[in-house]
């Protein structure tokens, strides 16, 4: 007995393979698809279409004309961070701003101006010398003392908030500074005693 071509059994579940497949992707996309997943071209490179096919099947490979542009993402807004050295605003556990203070706030007031200000966000910090209510009270004096500055140079009150954070978030490493309150200690906690001012501008 003769036995017949394997290659004509593949062929046959090859093709039938394709025709599950084109049925299936009729109904979910409106174009003719191979079994590669890729849409059916003629000789001129035009898609085939589906009789499920609408224009809200379209896509940009085959009908872009037919496609509606994606919005543009919003423009993402600028953040800008000054930092200020707690010495350089204010004299040791004080909550007066000092006159080299004023004059750094004023460089920071110049730079508001010349944006569209969203908000700013004004954070106080100390170092660990002293209780963490003491602390938490004084970075908050800081930080309004701050704030009452910007406004009365013309900085709109209701976009200004400030925040009091004490001695939770130091940028002295754990190791360092180590020792009970000393000129020395003092000194090298300074990182730590800061104010930090960050505002937020449209584009």
């Amino acid at each position: 007995m003769q036995k017949k071509p394997v290659t004509t059994s593949l062929i046959v579940l090859a093709l039938a393979g394709a025709a599950i497949g084109t049925a299936v992707a009729q109904q979910n996309t409106g174009y003719v698809i191979d079994t590669r997943g890729a849409v059916v071209k003629s000789g001129f490179g035009e898609c085939w279409r589906t009789g499920y096919w609408t224009p809200a099947m379209a896509i940009a490979e085959c009908d872009p004309g037919l496609v509606k542009s994606a919005p543009a993402a919003a423009a993402a807004p600028a953040v800008e961070t000054m930092v200020v050295h707690g010495d350089g605003l204010f004299d040791f556990d004080k909550a007066t701003i000092k006159p080299e203070g004023k004059a750094r706030l004023d460089e920071a007031v110049a730079r508001l101006k010349d944006k569209k200000l969203d908000k700013i966000v004004i954070t106080g910090h100390t170092d660990r010398l002293g209780s963490a209510k003491y602390n938490e009270k004084l970075s908050q004096k800081r930080a309004d003392a701050v704030k009452d500055y910007l406004v009365a140079k013309g900085v709109d009150k209701a976009k200004i908030s400030a925040v009091g954070k004490g001695s939770t978030m130091p940028r002295t490493k754990a190791d360092e500074c180590k020792g009970k309150k000393t000129k020395k200690v003092v000194a090298c906690l300074a990182p730590d005693r800061r104010v930090e001012i960050e505002a937020t501008f449209s584009k």
